[in-house]
């Protein structure tokens, strides 16, 4: 059985090569000349099924096949057809599937090799089938339907690819990989067609797929702007053949602007009050009311002046005391710059039996010498004393401060 398929398959690969000619003619033209042909070359084709006739009264055709395949070699951006027929695509894995359990139970080996390999076939044929149309949606998008040569046109394609779109991806739906797990079993074989192999594809092409979906409306919301604004340009245009006489007006002279020529900002234009309108007249009386009075009597001004008098006595001395341990360090400061040496602040408390805590007396030194004019700080060096800390890179522990005389 083999070797007479074989040998078929070899003749129409013959039988393409050899009429190469009359096929791409066929391809082409979308049908055959009989007239320009041998007829026994035409019959000969007509045989082997690589033409046919859809209606007695018609020309002949290349079959779907053939054109399917020259399509694809060619990368022709005419394709523009997509099998989103997933459904019967399943519908056969899982009936070969129980084809090979079934002969795998029975132990007929050649038949059960025979169908595993018509399901493999079938899977990697229906993951390239996907991976096909994706290529093809693709390709339509990379060059905005440019095949077509109306806007109205590439409406039009965009929504059958977005039709197509959703096809496929309501086919991917029906995909249930616990049922393909329960179908395949414990068979090793089985699983990596069903449940591995499968479940790539699936994943792959479904988020493609909402990608090319995005890419889609975003070409459509172009495209119908697009053809809102050119529907626009030609109503003008129609409009000024009809009317050959126009002219444009002189909008600005005009009270009521046309919202197309009003792009600016209203101005707000100077107000005043109509004194002489009657119909206003309690309004301004009301404002008129409130507004204080200003007397000029010689009595209201001296009393007025003698209470605005205000007394330039000198006022009382207060002083605020300073915080003793501000004290202690300006002390410390002073003790060094007499001495002229270095002094350590843990030290220095020491020795003056101050009653301060460690921690308290190193933060005001250090508050004490950064809070100097920058002109005095120039005479100070103060360095700190301590440590890394042996956990927290960054971090340095100050155990003590010392300071001198720069």
């Amino acid at each position: 059985m083999s070797s007479n398929l074989h040998q078929a398959g070899v003749k129409l690969l013959k039988q393409l090569g050899r009429h190469a000619d009359i096929i791409m003619d066929a391809y082409l033209a979308g049908s055959l000349n009989e007239d320009a042909h041998d007829p026994s070359v035409v019959e000969k084709l007509k045989q082997a099924g690589i033409l046919w006739r859809p209606e007695p009264d018609q020309e002949l055709r290349l079959k779907r096949s053939v054109r399917a395949l020259l399509e694809e070699g060619l990368s022709d951006e005419r394709n523009r057809q997509i099998d989103s027929n997933v459904g019967s695509a399943l519908a056969t894995i899982k009936t070969l599937a129980d084809h090979y359990k079934e002969a795998r139970h029975s132990s007929d080996y050649s038949a059960a090799e025979a169908y595993l390999s018509d399901l493999s076939e079938h899977v990697y044929s229906f993951a390239d089938s996907l991976r096909y149309s994706i290529r093809v949606l693709w390709g339509r998008i990379n060059n905005e339907f440019g095949y077509v040569g109306t806007i109205n046109a590439k409406i039009r394609e965009n929504e059958l690819a977005q039709s197509q779109v959703s096809e496929l991806l309501n086919g991917l739906e029906m995909f249930q990989f616990s049922e393909l797990g329960e179908i395949a079993g414990d068979i090793r074989e089985l699983r990596k067609l069903l449940v591995t192999t499968l479940q790539e594809t699936m994943s792959d092409c479904a988020q493609e797929l909402s990608v090319v979906q995005g890419r889609l409306l975003e070409l459509l919301g172009r495209f119908r702007q697009i053809r809102g604004r050119t529907r626009l340009l030609k109503g003008w245009l129609l409009y000024t053949d009809l009317h050959p006489d126009y002219r444009p007006a002189d909008h600005v002279s005009h009270k009521d602007i046309p919202s197309l020529f009003n792009r600016a900002e209203v101005l707000l234009a100077p107000a005043a009050v109509d004194v002489h309108n009657a119909s206003q007249e309690l309004e301004l009386m009301g404002i008129v009311a409130h507004i204080k009075a200003i007397s000029r009597h010689p009595v209201i001004e001296a009393v007025r002046e003698r209470d605005a008098s205000v007394s330039l006595t000198q006022s009382e001395d207060f002083d605020v005391p300073d915080n003793p341990l501000k004290q202690a360090v300006d002390t410390y400061f002073v003790d060094v710059i007499e001495s002229g040496l270095r002094q350590s602040a843990l030290e220095y408390l020491l020795d003056k039996a101050l009653p301060w805590e460690a921690e308290s007396w190193i933060y005001q030194v250090i508050g004490g010498y950064e809070g100097l004019p920058d002109e005095h700080k120039a005479y100070f060096e103060l360095e700190p004393l301590g440590e890394p800390h042996p956990i927290y890179s960054g971090n340095f522990i100050i155990r003590d401060v010392e300071l001198w005389l720069a």
